[in-house]
């Protein structure tokens, strides 16, 4: 099971306590997930919500029993391109009541015409707005795992829409990109805080306790595979250096001797040959008194420039 149908699944166990609430995330589940003003067998109007989550529409069930006392029916079709995959139909016809129900949800004006726009008197208390984002995404959304990519979307019919509910997050201090994807527009966010927040928004609380395991071990881990590179690239800058020291210190000696050597170079000479493995704040260490980095790279240079001064002059 996938991270984003058991996030489905915790979500659909969530009932609201307030009839606004209610309201508001039944409006939700049938706008992105369904088509209003569909005719049944019998004729009458009746409001369709499809998912292919089994869980979400058992909550679209519950909600419509809990907000309005219609029929409603739940069926279950097959994809005809993937025959394994169920589409779940969740149906309820209104009859006489049908206008009323559909101006309560947001879904027309007061002429009647149908809306595809979010409906702002719904969404007025932060209750509401929490439980209008859990239906979206219940409806029409997708979270990667955590242990991918980080990547949360909700699928919208219409520009108008997407920029509505991109608002609505705005209002819940989130921050959501649309982006256009064949025949729809998507509503996404990538950054791994903000997927955090949205699912505390909406009350997955399973999922945002593994979503944050995941996510402190990732970053422990990239914190520790950054440390690595740094120490390795510093070890190899180390050995290279070390290398080329010990060579021009060999020349030198070969060529002068030690004893002709000044005094205050001579030992860091002798130290460097000793340990070609040490950096140059241990080998400062080492010395009597003990010397600083800085003094160190400083007689080491001293040394290389008198190699390189002494094969200039014998070329």
């Amino acid at each position: 099971m996938s991270f984003s149908h058991e996030t489905k699944n915790e979500l659909s166990r969530l009932m609201p306590q307030k009839r606004c609430c209610l309201k508001a995330e039944l409006a939700a589940l049938v706008l992105f997930g369904g088509v209003n003003g569909l005719k049944g067998k019998d004729e009458t109007d009746s409001l369709a919500v499809n998912t292919e989550n089994a869980a979400t529409a058992r909550k679209v069930f519950k909600l419509f029993k809990a907000l309005y006392p219609v029929p409603v029916k739940v069926g279950a079709v097959k994809k005809r391109q993937f025959k394994k995959n169920k589409v779940y139909v969740v149906k309820a016809h209104p009859d006489k009541n049908y206008p009323q129900i559909i101006r309560a949800l947001g879904l027309d004006d007061d002429e009647g015409q149908r809306l595809e726009r979010l409906p702002e008197r719904l969404v007025r208390s932060r209750c509401c707005k929490r439980a209008y984002l859990r239906g979206a995404f219940l409806a029409r959304g997708s979270v990667n795992k955590p242990e991918g990519e980080y990547h949360l979307e909700i699928t919208c019919a219409t520009d108008d829409l997407a920029r509505d509910l991109q608002k609505l997050m705005e209002q819940m201090r989130l921050e959501a990109k649309i982006s256009e994807r064949k025949n729809s527009i998507v509503l996404y966010i990538k950054e791994s805080e903000q997927i955090a927040d949205f699912l505390r928004i909406a009350g997955a609380s399973s999922a945002l306790l593994e979503f944050e395991n995941v996510r402190v071990v990732k970053s422990v881990r990239n914190q520790v595979n950054r440390q690595v590179n740094c120490e390795t690239a510093n070890l190899g800058k180390t050995v290279a250096a070390s290398m080329r020291q010990s060579m021009a210190i060999s020349r030198l000696i070969d060529n002068v001797g030690l004893q002709a050597i000044p005094q205050p170079f001579r030992e860091v000479a002798v130290l460097r040959l000793e340990h070609p493995d040490y950096s140059l704040r241990e080998l400062g260490s080492l010395m009597n008194p003990p010397l600083s980095k800085s003094g160190v790279a400083y007689r080491m240079r001293r040394l290389e420039d008198m190699a390189e001064k002494l094969l200039g002059e014998k070329s």
